[in-house]
């Protein structure tokens, strides 16, 4: 208890109080206005026309009033597609063929091509999506029009064209806002890092005071000094959702006072494994680069840009003894899913199993550091003549 004590007077008197709230905060406010567009929208297009007709005119202005895409230039003739990409004035090349319009009077197909710069993925997504639409709708009403003019009315016309349609709705993320994955990720990150490092200067600081052992030999006398830090960074992060979820828009359907509690596990098992990371440093100084195999791993594999499913499966394995990868699924499962925390079993266990594991380890570490102390305190008096009950009594 004492040193329990001890710890929250000096966390509460150290950087640490201030920066694990202040950080995610600025954080959030930070990523979520870089983010708050959501997705990609009027991307650059160039528009190759080599039919020159109204036709392909009107294909134009179709192009130009999607939300997806702008089309800042229409040339007349071909050209490399590497010098129109050049620059990253544009991301894709549309090129009408010649006789569009003629080929389309008399009911013949016509091949439009279209050429993107995918060397950024992500800048294409709307394109394919509006392409796409722009090409069926014109189909359709082509083919419906001539239909109709044979004698079909419009309803047997629309079955013969599509006799299966397709009603789809996107759950938990409709608008597919970057608040709800990308700058989460990015809070939750920069909470783990201060969190890593507070915890793993812990030991260190101690040794370096000679306070390792003052109030006994006993791991949990290392082991308490973790809470501080696992309370205070849950708080953090609780109020960093909250500041999401009314500024941001961030989806958050679980009840606090619920999501508190798996939240609590994670910090406390973050706060450990920093404390095991850093407890062999010889300073303080040493721990923060000790806290980059904690965190790298985390920002890549643990599904805040990229989901894990599309990781080899070693990788998925691999990402289990990170704390962060249980949290990421509790908030997609609880918060987002508005999931019952009896549901959620195996990724509050997996926090447990990496808290026993991580607590074993620091306190057979402990127990070894205090028989050396024992060794070297009995070594020493012999050597120097001082007597060794006294000098062990001074250790």
């Amino acid at each position: 208890m004492k040193s329990l004590i001890e710890e929250w007077k000096y966390a509460a008197g150290s950087k640490f109080l201030v920066s694990i709230f202040i950080g995610p905060i600025i954080a959030a406010v930070f990523f979520g206005f870089m983010f708050s567009h959501n997705q990609i929208t009027k991307s650059p297009v160039v528009v190759i026309d080599e039919d020159h007709s109204s036709y392909s005119r009107e294909l134009i202005s179709k192009l130009n009033a999607s939300p997806y895409m702008k089309v800042t230039n229409v040339f007349a003739s071909r050209m490399e597609p590497e010098t129109l990409l050049a620059n990253e004035q544009a991301v894709a090349v549309i090129t009408l063929p010649s006789d569009l319009e003629l080929r389309q009077l008399q009911g013949k197909s016509s091949n439009i091509g279209i050429l993107m710069d995918n060397t950024m993925p992500s800048g294409l997504m709307g394109i394919r999506t509006a392409i796409q639409e722009i090409v069926t709708t014109e189909n359709t009403t082509i083919a419906m029009t001539r239909l109709g003019q044979s004698g079909w009315d419009a309803d047997a016309s629309k079955g013969l064209l599509a006799p299966l349609s397709l009603q789809q709705r996107s759950l938990f993320n409709p608008t597919a806002s970057y608040v709800d994955f990308m700058v989460l990720g990015f809070v939750n990150i920069i909470v783990l890092m201060m969190t890593t490092t507070a915890a793993g200067s812990v030991a260190p600081r101690l040794r370096k005071e000679g306070k390792l052992f003052a109030n006994g030999e006993s791991p949990l006398q290392l082991w308490v000094r973790s809470v501080p830090y696992a309370v205070l960074s849950a708080l953090s992060l609780l109020l960093a959702y909250g500041l999401l979820k009314q500024i941001g828009g961030m989806r958050f359907e679980a009840a606090p006072y619920i999501f508190i509690i798996p939240l609590l596990i994670y910090t406390f098992a973050l706060s450990l494994l920093g404390m095991l990371l850093g407890y062999t440093a010889k300073d303080s100084s040493k721990v923060g680069l000790r806290t980059s195999f904690v965190l790298y791993p985390s920002f890549l594999a643990t599904g805040i840009q990229l989901t894990p499913l599309a990781f080899p499966a070693f990788f998925q394995v691999t990402a289990w003894a990170l704390p962060m990868n249980w949290l990421n699924r509790l908030i997609r499962g609880m918060a987002f899913r508005d999931g019952a925390l009896t549901a959620y079993g195996r990724e509050i266990g997996a926090l447990l199993i990496i808290i026993g594991t991580v607590s074993l380890i620091i306190g057979l570490l402990v127990i070894r550091e205090a028989r050396k102390a024992k060794l070297h305190a009995k070594q020493q008096p012999i050597d120097s003549g001082v007597d060794p009950q006294l000098a062990l009594a001074q250790v």
